[in-house]
């Protein structure tokens, strides 16, 4: 059959507050395991929660970020479940009257932009962990995180493949990040997402039954897990079998996801007002303050780098997947004069070669926007071959200096001559009479092997152009 893969993601983004969301214990990470769980998140007897400003306002933030509704009134609700990381046996979140409804989030595959839609956002708390892999047959509980405040964002099962659910993942990562809401460290799980996968035959509107695959906490076991999981779908139904409502995990051992309980459905946790916690109630005032705040988000950025620059619509994506990198790209265009589009390729290509092999965000570059810049006038203005300036790029980036220190010192300076390069364009010439022949015969690749033995001769610092024109001239 002709499948059609239907997808919604409920993604957590830990926020970055210091101290949990209704207590004032610290949210660091990496702490001595309970050193971090003071007795509003252990539940003792007679504690009572207090609501965090900061993570309301960081839920104003993304709300507004991405467009959506913001309640004047919202209410937190418990949830009740049983498990051995949650003390109280409910988990305060948000059900009926979230802080955020709707919205959208723009993502771009193979060039094309398409809008996921949002369902919602609630503040919640985290649960601790249960270690089970530092015991010998049994488990242990660390309740440092029971308590950390997340923003939940639900969206539409609008996308229709693991490379669309990817790329709204990272938009999504880039945005939370960009708006300093969330830290996006997926190591430390401060931002992870639990996948809905559901498969019917393409052409039909009635969705199919849906599996959850819990806690996916990188893109590439995100892309993996959604392609398994609708597999074992489609096999599954066309062997003649249904698929069963449950939650599934990821075990990236096998690359294979595997049932982990049945799916709840809301009355099974059986919500209710939570009677120790007022109405969430917001000033339109405080909106307000909170929308000046806002920095250019990544969308208005993108459209302003087509617009302005003259950028690819694929490279301004690019550019704009972290604020960072954009901030390091303006910063070279600023320092260069002007070449938008000469500093995006530079930018693109070595520096973020430089970036992935360091493991660094561009503000910690080696390579600093001034430096980059200085190179990128010298490719400009002849100075030196595209060639040389990779080489001068990988001195900069080692700490040996600034461009023209660095291609004075390795004579790295473009041979613009013409007598000079017409003296080299002779040379190979009458060695080469071979390539001479076959490219007088037709052969169109003699041509271009001549010029590598002119850039050869020159140790690759003679003008490219030059050397094709004055070849081409003597060739007839």
């Amino acid at each position: 059959m002709d499948w059609e893969i239907v997808i919604g993601l409920e993604t957590h983004a830990q926020l970055s507050t210091a101290s949990k969301i209704f207590s004032g214990a610290s949210t660091a990470f990496g702490a001595a395991p309970n050193t971090q769980a003071c007795a509003v998140d252990i539940a003792l007897p007679g504690v009572l929660p207090v609501l965090n400003r900061g993570a309301v306002e960081r839920a104003i933030r993304f709300g507004l970020a991405v467009g959506a509704t913001i309640a004047p009134r919202s209410v937190f609700a418990r949830k009740n479940y049983f498990y051995p990381d949650l003390p109280k046996g409910y988990q305060i979140s948000q059900y009926e009257l979230p802080i955020v409804s709707g919205g959208t989030l723009a993502i771009v595959v193979d060039g094309e932009e398409k809008r996921v839609r949002l369902t919602r956002a609630h503040l919640e708390e985290d649960a601790g962990k249960s270690l089970h892999e530092d015991f010998h047959g049994m488990s242990g509980i660390d309740l440092n995180r029971a308590g950390t405040p997340l923003l939940e964002i639900v969206s539409e099962p609008d996308m229709r493949s693991a490379r669309e659910a990817v790329a709204y993942a990272k938009a999504l990562h880039s945005l939370v990040r960009w708006i300093g809401i969330c830290d996006g460290n997926m190591q430390e799980g401060s931002f992870r997402c639990d996948a809905n996968v559901s498969v019917r035959p393409k052409g039909s509107e009635k969705l199919g039954t849906r599996c959850e695959i819990k806690n996916l906490n990188s893109f590439r076991f995100l892309e993996k897990a959604i392609e398994f999981e609708a597999r074992r779908q489609m096999h599954l139904i066309e062997d003649g079998g249904t698929v069963r409502q449950e939650t599934r995990l990821w075990d990236p051992q096998k690359g294979e996801t595997r049932s982990m309980r049945s799916k709840e459905d809301a009355q099974d946790y059986r919500y209710f007002p939570d009677p120790d916690l007022l109405p969430v109630e917001i000033a339109p005032s405080w909106i307000v303050a909170v929308r000046e705040s806002l920095p250019e988000l990544p969308s208005a950025m993108r459209e302003r780098f087509v617009g302005d620059y003259g950028l690819a619509p694929v490279d301004a994506t690019t550019l704009t997947a972290s604020k960072s990198l954009a901030t390091y790209f303006e910063e070279v265009v600023k320092a260069a004069g002007g070449e938008p589009k000469a500093c995006a390729n530079w930018v693109l290509g070595e520096l973020s070669a430089l970036l992935n092999r360091l493991e660094v965000e561009a503000d910690s570059s080696p390579v600093r926007p001034a430096s980059l810049a200085g190179l990128v006038k010298r490719v400009l203005d002849g100075t030196v071959t595209g060639k040389a300036a990779k080489e001068v790029f990988e001195a900069i980036a080692a700490g040996e200096g600034e461009a023209d220190a660095i291609i004075e010192k390795r004579g790295l300076r473009q041979i613009s001559d013409s007598g000079a390069i017409e003296a080299l364009v002779d040379q190979v010439l009458a060695a080469n009479p071979k390539l001479v022949d076959d490219y007088r015969a037709g052969k169109e690749k003699a041509f271009n092997a001549l010029v590598g033995q002119v850039m050869k001769a020159s140790q690759g610092k003679a003008n490219p152009a030059q050397a094709n024109a004055i070849l081409k001239g003597k060739l007839g």
